[in-house]
């Protein structure tokens, strides 16, 4: 069993450790000035990812050790820049036997098959029967299922961890249906259609083990449009199924980033789509508005500061409650 996290930094500062992690990323890197070679790198488990740098006798590490490997290292934990970061001065590959895998993946702290459950049970209630039918179609099918209830949402933003799309699909259904009664204009069955159906291309972009990335299709071609694929090929299965519902929805697939330059095919049309990806946005900010407190209070900081720059939102956070709380 692991004994230090991530997690644990603030509580090591300045201290020698020596642990286990998996390499989420390396590089080779040429030193300022000249005078050789440096290993920069990004060492991780289920609580995190810090930075490494190991400045000396690199050889055998960078030979030995690769992204996606687990690895035993020696190094001081310090504070550079307002993160915490580790120097290694040893780094050798782990075998698999010296390492527990849930360890180092980082998982949804909810249950999983209480959640698929939850989604599903949503989805029974359609009072459409197609959309009922459409719906099924995915969550029925062994292979797609299987992996919609273990797929991160993204390799690093918001929903990063096994379970993370379930998890983010069901958050988003709930809103959805909390939500639709006050627009009279929104079916509520296309809107959780949408909900559920909005980021289905994942479970094949993306790919999850030690580390979590791409898969070549998810790089060549976006969740949006292997969604968009895996719709056309469900909905041709379905006997007689509406081809204005297979509009609608694909639609709604083709939309939700809502806007051209964050991705999205298309602009929102309908009311669906408009609720839809206005509430998916929201969701996911959410979401990456707690894993910045969450760092936070990682790091030992009050949490009633402004957070650091978050890329993914454009500006730094604040902690609302944190900050009226303190004293």
């Amino acid at each position: 069993m692991k004994d230090f996290f991530v997690a644990d930094a603030a509580q090591f500062e300045n201290a020698v450790v020596t642990r286990y992690f998996a390499v989420s990323s390396m590089s080779v890197r040429e030193k300022k000035g000249g005078g050789g070679q440096y290993l920069a790198l990004s060492l991780s488990d289920k609580t995190g990812a810090m930075e490494a740098r190991m400045w000396d006798d690199i050889g055998s590490a960078a030979a030995t050790c690769a992204e996606g490997r687990y690895v035993k290292v020696q190094g001081q934990i310090s504070k550079y820049q307002g993160k915490f970061q580790i120097t290694l001065t040893k780094m050798r590959l782990a075998a698999e036997q010296e390492v527990e895998a849930a360890d180092f993946v980082p998982t949804t702290r909810f249950d999983i098959a209480e959640m698929w459950a939850e989604l599903r049970g949503y989805v029974d209630g359609f009072a459409n029967q197609e959309l009922k039918r459409l719906v099924f179609a995915f969550l029925d099918d062994e292979q797609i299922g299987a992996a919609f209830r273990e797929a991160p949402a993204a390799k690093r933003l918001h929903h990063a961890w096994i379970g993370g799309l379930l998890e983010h699909v069901l958050a988003l259904v709930r809103v959805c249906r909390a939500t639709a009664p006050f627009y009279p204009e929104v079916d509520p069955d296309l809107l959780v259609t949408g909900a559920v159906l909005h980021d289905i291309g994942k479970v094949r972009e993306l790919s999850w083990g030690t580390t979590f990335g791409y898969t070549l299709e998810g790089e060549m071609i976006g969740h949006i449009s292997i969604a968009q694929g895996m719709l056309m090929e469900k909905a041709a299965g379905l006997a007689g199924f509406p081809e204005k519902l297979r509009v609608l929805v694909e639609h709604m697939i083709l939309s939700h980033h809502g806007r051209y330059e964050f991705g999205s095919p298309k602009l929102p049309m309908t009311p669906e789509a408009v609720l839809l990806s206005a509430l998916d946005d929201v969701e996911a900010k959410m979401q990456a508005m707690r894993n910045e407190f969450g760092r936070d209070r990682a790091a030992g900081k009050s949490g009633a500061e402004m957070t650091e720059w978050v890329r993914s939102l454009e500006r730094s956070v604040l902690n609302s409650r944190a900050y009226l709380e303190e004293e």
